[in-house]
Order: structure tokens, then C-alpha cells, then sequence
């Protein structure tokens, strides 16, 4: 027979065995915890007994779908395979602007005077993502009604309903205008700062040509100023003699 070990978080094993109730709540001698524990056998068959209606099911998820969208921070939309509107969260109507009455039901092409009228955008909605399930980090570069121009990384995921004929797609926008701007300054921040580096490396350079230039002349001198000194105190010894 299976012999199952159910664990309080703090470690201490509570006890062995199969919880043939069903559930069953123990307090833990050694953090004073009350664990809650579940036989899955039992539940497993549970679930399996259960008879679920398709639509009651659809209810369920389209409501966990929305509470989930609803809470990202990136603007999100929520189109049917027609590629309407189903649902957009707050962050979208937040940072496009637009409202619920504009957006729903609309296709997705006409939103916001056809701003989403892109024909990259048309291929990759229309002919890839039916096929692959998903893309990631197609940028869109657009002067958007109301916010002005923005750059957009868009992802799209297909998901299937209980059916598996009437799929809606998730598509959702990051803003990365800041980040692209940023990124362009820094490369033209880049190519000035090597320009003036190497700018500054070739005169550095000329100036220690001209040092080595002007040390060399100075050795010269100081060799051709001790052979004068030489001859001049071999003459005072000549004079002497």
C-alpha cells in the first residue's frame, strides 16, 4: 500500500498514511501551526465524479482570464478569433486613453482611428500567430492619438477555449520609448566620447613625438657640451705643463 509523509512547513513530520476522510486538520507540536491535509486520491476521484457544465467552465475561466489581465501592469487586450475586443484591462484605457464604449467590440484594426491598421501587425495576428500560438517583441513605432509617438513591444498568445474551435488571443504592449530614446543617446553619447577619446590619443600622440623629439635634441647637446668640457680641461692641462 502507498504511504504518503505530510510535513509542517517547519519541517516536523506530522504523520503517515493515506487520509482516507478525505481531509483532515493537525496542529504541529513544534510551531503550534495548524496544517490543513488533503488525501488526493480521494479528491482526485472527487473531481472526476463531478459533472461540470461547458459554459458554467467558460464562465470560470473567462473570469479568472480577466482578473488576471486586469491586474498587469502593461496595457492589455483581449480579442475573439474575429480579432474584436473582448476586454481590455484599466492600464489600457489608462495609458491610450480611450474608454470601454470605444474599445470593446471593436476590431482590433480600428482602435483608436486605425492605429493598430498595420500590415506587419495584420500578418503576424492573421497568418503566424494561428500557426505558431504566439510571438514576442514586435516592435511598433507610432504617433498614437492623444499620447503622441511611442514605441510598443507587442506579445501575443493564443489560448484555447473549452471548445477548442473558438480561441482568443491575449495581446499585450510594453512602452519602451523611454528605453529605445535612452538607448540612442547613449550610443550617440558613445560615439562622441570615442571620438574625443581618439581625438585626444592623436595629439597626446604628436606631443610625445615632439617630447622625444626635443629629449633627443637636448642628449645631443649635453653629449656635444662634454666633449667641449673635455677639450677644454685637456687644453688647461696642456697650459699647466
Amino acid at each position: 500500500m502507498e504511504s504518503n509523509e505530510y510535513h509542517c512547513d517547519c519541517g516536523k513530520l506530522l504523520c503517515k498514511g493515506l487520509i482516507f476522510d478525505g481531509e483532515i486538520q493537525i496542529k504541529c507540536k513544534r510551531c503550534g501551526k495548524i496544517k490543513r491535509i488533503e488525501d488526493p486520491i480521494a479528491m482526485s476521484k472527487a473531481v472526476k465524479n463531478t459533472d461540470f457544465d461547458a459554459d458554467e467552465l467558460w464562465e470560470f475561466a473567462w473570469t479568472y482570464i480577466k482578473t488576471v489581465v486586469d491586474t498587469m501592469r502593461e496595457p492589455f487586450l483581449i480579442l475573439d478569433k474575429d480579432l474584436r475586443v473582448l476586454s481590455a484591462n484599466r492600464t489600457f484605457y489608462a495609458v491610450f486613453k480611450v474608454t470601454q464604449k470605444d474599445t470593446e467590440g471593436q476590431l482590433v484594426y480600428n482602435l483608436g482611428d486605425g492605429q493598430w491598421n498595420i500590415p506587419k501587425l495584420k500578418i503576424l495576428l492573421e497568418d503566424i500567430l494561428p500557426k505558431n500560438t504566439f510571438f514576442e517583441d514586435f516592435k511598433v513605432q507610432h504617433d498614437f492619438p492623444k499620447i503622441g509617438e511611442r514605441i510598443m513591444l507587442l506579445n501575443a498568445r493564443r489560448i484555447h477555449t473549452v471548445d477548442e474551435e473558438t480561441p482568443i488571443l491575449l495581446l499585450a504592449m510594453e512602452d519602451v520609448t523611454k528605453q529605445v530614446h535612452l538607448e540612442g543617446q547613449l550610443k550617440v553619447y558613445t560615439k562622441k566620447l570615442n571620438i574625443e577619446v581618439a581625438k585626444r590619443t592623436a595629439e597626446l600622440e604628436i606631443r610625445v613625438k615632439e617630447l622625444e623629439k626635443i629629449n633627443k635634441t637636448v642628449v645631443s647637446r649635453e653629449r656635444e657640451m662634454k666633449k667641449l668640457r673635455d677639450e677644454v680641461n685637456k687644453l688647461k692641462k696642456q697650459i699647466k705643463k
